[in-house]
């Protein structure tokens, strides 16, 4: 139960401190080494190659995070859970401030990575035990959007640190993501209960599954797991791809990466409105279709509108996917299993995203031009929208059945 004197509060301070949590996990701690690709390799501290692949260990961390995140949420409890994931993303910005070798800098880019997934997972059934059922669309959307605003900031921040060198970027990113920790766990700690709330618990008994549509379901799990994947060369490479294969330069670079994060900001609610249209399933078809063309764009326009649209586009399209596959699994799914079936989605994405930006990395070292993981990108996300597009047919002759039955009863 909620009490009655810090419900009022925790309705808008809450779920700002879980957007402001995915700001620095997912924002600071995976996304702000995009831009900084080009500074560490222009500057001799790693080769092309060797940030290709400092980039997919982050991806493995945020798979590790995501396979242990429940397990370790109820070891500590989703308090202090969600304190030590902000301490370690803090220190592992401060420890990324000097040119270690490999396999150091490579430990701390994996730390950030499961800190990052870990507090993707924890926070948000966190939080949304403690909202009114009125109340969940919003805050939910609410965390979202600090991922966008998260993305945006760092931006907006890394170019103007840039020039006063690589360490100083990390150390002043590690300052900022200090106070936005800092943001996070006042409101967290003043109005999370130290303990899950009984409706927190993953293990709970299962209802018969015997109508479960595990076909339906299997095919959204694998459309959102193959969009990590395709994912890859925009949320790894975007910003490099556009300063040094392209020509255009840092500064350009990262106003495309600002637009990516603008897109991010918007996502989620434009998900919410087209869903309340479209229908869930329709929905997600439909991202999944603007997110393989604008991946692709870059294939055939390489101008400024090109690039823009694609950097808006994806960037949007990502959190709309994430919320729309949530909506789409907890529609199909008995309401005991809706918890565990989404636990496997978030699992399924990040072991895809991990082995995508492994494979991308390779990719890169074979072809050296990153076009080249941009169409590998467009080609998975195909099979992806094949994926949805097939539950979604799949979920509609269901209703219908459903809706034929009842009439006959």
């Amino acid at each position: 139960m909620t009490n009655s004197h810090d419900m009022p509060g925790g309705l808008w301070r809450l779920p700002l401190a879980g957007a402001v949590a995915l700001l620095l996990g997912v924002g600071f701690g995976r996304y702000v080494f995009t831009p900084l690709i080009t500074p560490l390799v222009e500057s001799g501290w790693f080769t092309a190659e060797q940030t290709a692949r400092l980039g997919a260990i982050n991806l493995l961390g945020y798979l590790i995070g995501a396979a242990g995140a429940n397990r370790y949420a109820g070891w500590l409890g989703p308090r202090r859970a969600i304190a030590s994931c902000l301490i370690a993303l803090v220190i592992s910005l401060v420890a990324c401030a000097w040119p270690w070798a490999m396999i150091v800098y490579g430990f701390w880019r994996l730390i950030a990575g499961a800190a990052a997934a870990t507090l993707t997972i924890v926070v948000t059934p966190a939080i949304m035990a403690r909202m009114p059922a009125a109340r969940r669309p919003l805050a939910s959307a609410t965390i979202f959007t600090g991922i966008g605003v998260g993305t945006m900031g760092v931006s907006l921040l890394v170019p103007r640190l840039a020039s006063a060198g690589i360490g100083a970027t990390w150390l002043a990113t590690a300052g900022v993501g200090a106070v936005l920790a800092w943001i996070s766990w006042l409101g967290v700690w003043r109005h999370l209960p130290a303990e899950a709330a009984p409706g927190d618990d993953t293990a709970a008994a299962p209802a018969s599954a015997g109508h479960t549509p595990w076909v339906l379901i299997g095919l959204v799990v694998a459309a959102y797991g193959l969009s990590a994947a395709g994912y890859v060369p925009h949320s790894l490479y975007w910003v490099d791809y556009i300063a040094r294969e392209l020509g255009r330069g840092l500064e350009a670079g990262n106003r495309y990466w600002l637009l990516l994060g603008l897109g991010g900001v918007i996502g989620p609610a434009l998900a919410g409105i087209t869903a309340r249209w479209l229908g869930f399933e329709r929905a997600l078809v439909a991202a999944f279709v603007l997110m393989t063309l604008a991946t692709a764009l870059p294939l055939a326009l390489t101008g400024i509108a090109g690039l823009g649209l694609s950097s808006l586009v994806v960037g949007a399209m990502v959190p709309a996917i994430i919320t729309l596959t949530a909506g789409t699994v907890h529609a199909l799914s008995p309401v005991a299993r809706q918890r565990q079936i989404w636990g496997w989605a978030t699992l399924s994405f990040a072991a895809t995203q991990a082995v995508g930006g492994f494979a991308m990395a390779r990719l890169y070292a074979f072809a050296g031009s990153y076009a080249t993981t941009i169409a590998a990108g467009a080609v998975i996300l195909v099979v992806a929208t094949g994926c949805s597009l097939a539950g979604a047919i799949g979920a509609r002759r269901r209703a219908l059945a459903v809706r034929a039955d009842r009439s006959k009863g």
